[in-house]
């Protein structure tokens, strides 16, 4: 059965095929050929031929780490006897998109990759050496391409030595005099702390050696994070402290750093210029060694975040007193401990003590309970929180449920005033401490929109910095309460309850509403795309569930209606938590395997039908071949049903064996796709662009 497309999809097949007519013209956006330093070649002497790239405006090549991409490599083929080292890699420079992100390490422009070959012993002069090479590389701007050539460069064997190239040679020449290098003079440490590397520069003053500025560390094994921004802090004269983030997917032992340090200037005040500083330096643990003080850093670097939340934790607590239900009654309150201590005002201020514990130990109990939780939590993972999908959807259903409730949809908490009330007028100090407890935490409807945010960071924060945060806010919290106890008289200078209030509070619903775009944001890069639609339609029905439950259950009205709108509001509350929650994947859904030769043939031994899928992350249309394949009910089924072994071949980063592959099928891009049928001796290749109903015909 052949299945209809819906017109989008029509239409963005026609937009994919003018991708891959742009694809083919796009071959000759980076041109190779094989250059060399010097016109001939002598006898017993080594030879340094250079690739070299010619970059059209806005495209790039990779680096040997490349960060997104893969880097370029060369297979040689040359005359008996002969070998070539490795390339040897320029300084690269950072690559950034039109958004200012950083996407890899490469090169710009015109770019000379040297190697060395070396000839055999009993090379003799006369004749011609012919050297030939199979280059590849991936080239990108806004999209990008894999690119290939062929190359080869003959050259004479003379006995004398030989000339500098006319061409190329001073390219070259230039090329090598600049790679990357540790001038004497400069000094160079390594320290790992916790998720960092402090790494140390110091430059003697008389080395003729300086210290550049922009620095920016290109790691060759993946150590560092290469799109994270890295810290440069200077504490002496010429010396700097760069400060790395380790990479969340690097597995190696970390022992060793190893990459360039580039700056906006050469490391050399004479000679040749010298963007980039060659280190391979020991990676020592904690407090070793270091030339700039790296403990010192490191420390600033740890404490400076933790005092930028604790300031805006104390500022959270200080605007709680501007909410439309707290700042009433805040002078209310203060001359109530007046009255209750009368003209004495070391009793009022004793009064004002005793609220300040009673808010600190509201939050204190907060704290604790989440404590507790946390360490009956410890078993199960807790720590990697924000790493759950489900966490991270309810945590983002919580703050949007307490964003409405600022900006007025609903009151959260007005039937907790009544006893806040109650308590609070008890005599002596016990009113005041509960008037701390439950007066101003439990009984005020603004409290709990303000220690949503608190909740959140005290799940992911460890339980010290989290019972600190807690402190804090109710130190801002208290702090009014606090002054004007020993202040009495300021009541009079405080400004007078109005509308500005309201405005206020609606205003400082916005910051919830951006951590929830923040936690979607999380849960994009945690679900499927369609699981990641489905967690935006369940956040939209709890609005709606809560617009539902503060339009109808609002004070005041008849009891037929609230209770319509409690009943509502919950019902469409528990439908967006079901909609929305994230799943993981359906038994339906295909699972892919990875692809190599042997798991063909295994499949195949088996009797079962295979489907191979040649593909990488930088390629759109592999994308929108899945999208619009695998998003079928049938396809699905028919996978499912005839158990079809399913296995990807992810070109994103270079592989050799599946390069060879494509190579078999006369193809030097992705998308491609292969069918194997039991008892059939050949695959069906599949056409770039796919549909349903053609994966369905290939298979039946």
């Amino acid at each position: 059965m052949r299945l209809r497309l819906h017109p989008f999809f029509s239409f963005f097949s026609l937009l994919l095929l003018g991708l891959s007519a742009f694809t083919a013209s796009a071959q000759d956006q980076v041109k190779a050929t094989l250059t060399a330093a010097t016109a001939s070649v002598q006898p017993g002497q080594a030879v340094t031929v250079a690739l070299r790239l010619e970059h059209d405006p806005h495209w790039h090549t990779y680096w040997v780490n490349a960060g997104t991409g893969y880097p370029t490599t060369i297979e040689w083929t040359l005359p008996e006897g002969w070998t070539a080292g490795e390339i040897q890699w320029p300084a690269p420079v950072k690559i950034i998109d039109s958004h200012g992100t950083i996407t890899g390490n490469g090169y710009e422009g015109v770019t000379y990759l040297p190697v060395t070959l070396t000839p055999p012993a009993d090379l003799a002069a006369g004749g011609l050496v012919t050297f030939s090479a199979r280059a590849d590389w991936l080239m990108c701007a806004d999209v990008c391409i894999p690119g290939e050539a062929e190359v080869s460069l003959t050259l004479p064997v003379d006995a004398t030595p030989p000339p500098a190239d006319p061409t190329h040679g001073a390219q070259i020449a230039e090329t090598l005099a600049s790679l990357p290098r540790l001038p004497p003079g400069v000094n160079v440490q390594a320290t790992r702390v916790g998720e960092t590397i402090v790494l140390n520069i110091a430059v003697a003053a008389d080395s003729g050696a300086r210290l550049p500025a922009d620095l920016w560390f290109f790691e060759e094994n993946a150590f560092v994070q290469y799109d994270e921004p890295q810290t440069r802090r200077e504490s002496a004269p010429l010396t700097a402290t760069l400060v790395l983030p380790v990479s969340d997917s690097y597995g190696g032992p970390g022992e060793r750093l190893v990459g360039i340090l580039r700056g906006d200037s050469s490391w050399t005040t004479t000679g040749a210029p010298l963007p980039g500083l060659a280190v391979d330096v020991p990676v020592s643990s904690g407090g070793g060694a270091a030339v700039a003080q790296p403990a010192d850093a490191t420390t600033t670097e740890a404490v400076t975040p933790l005092l930028g939340t604790l300031a805006l934790a104390f500022l959270g607590g200080l605007i709680l007193n501007l909410m439309p239900c707290v700042f009433p009654v805040l002078g209310i309150k203060i001359l109530g401990f007046v009255n209750q201590a009368g003209a004495d005002r070391r009793k009022v201020a004793l009064h004002g003590i005793v609220f300040t514990l009673g808010v600190l130990a509201s939050f204190w109990a907060l704290a604790g309970v989440l404590a507790v939780l946390r360490a009956g939590g410890d078993e199960l993972g807790w720590g990697f929180q924000l790493q759950s999908p489900a966490f991270v959807f309810g945590l983002a259903a919580v703050m949007l449920i307490f964003a409405l409730s600022m900006s007025g949809v609903f009151e959260f908490g007005l039937s907790a005033t009544g006893v806040g009330t109650k308590l609070q007028y008890q005599p002596g100090y016990t009113g005041s401490f509960f008037t701390g407890v439950l007066a101003t935490v439990v009984a005020t409807p603004c409290s709990a929109p303000f220690l949503a945010p608190a909740l959140g960071a005290a799940l992911a924060l460890p339980v010290a910095e989290s019972f600190l945060i807690f402190t804090v806010i109710a130190l801002g919290l208290s702090v009014p309460y606090l002054l004007l106890s020993i202040f009495p008289a300021a009541v009079k200078i405080l400004p007078r309850p109005g509308a500005w209030m309201e405005t206020f509070k609606q205003a400082m619903a916005f910051p919830l509403y951006a951590t929830v775009g923040y936690l979607a944001w999380v849960l994009a890069g945690q679900t499927s795309e369609s699981g990641f639609l489905m967690t935006l339609f369940g956040l939209t029905v709890i609005a709606m569930g809560i617009w539902l439950y503060g339009r109808y259950a609002a004070p005041g009205a008849k009891p037929a209606r609230a209770r319509f709108g409690l009943i509502g509001g919950l019902a469409l509350l528990v439908g967006g938590l079901a909609l929305g929650w994230p799943q993981p994947p359906a038994p339906t859904d295909v699972v892919w395997e990875k692809w190599s030769p042997e798991a063909v043939a295994a499949a195949r031994k088996a009797g079962k039908p295979v489907y191979v899928d040649f593909t990488a992350r930088w390629c759109a249309t592999c994308q929108a071949n899945k999208k619009l394949v695998f998003s079928s009910d049938e396809v699905k089924k028919v996978f499912r049903d005839r158990a079809v072994v399913t296995l990807k071949a992810d070109w994103t980063n270079r592989d050799p064996a599946i390069t060879a592959e494509l190579a078999k099928w006369g193809r030097s891009a992705v998308p491609f796709n292969l069918v194997y049928l039991p008892g059939q001796p050949e695959a069906t290749a599949l056409p770039e662009l796919l549909t349903p109903s053609t994966v369905l015909e290939a298979l039946n």
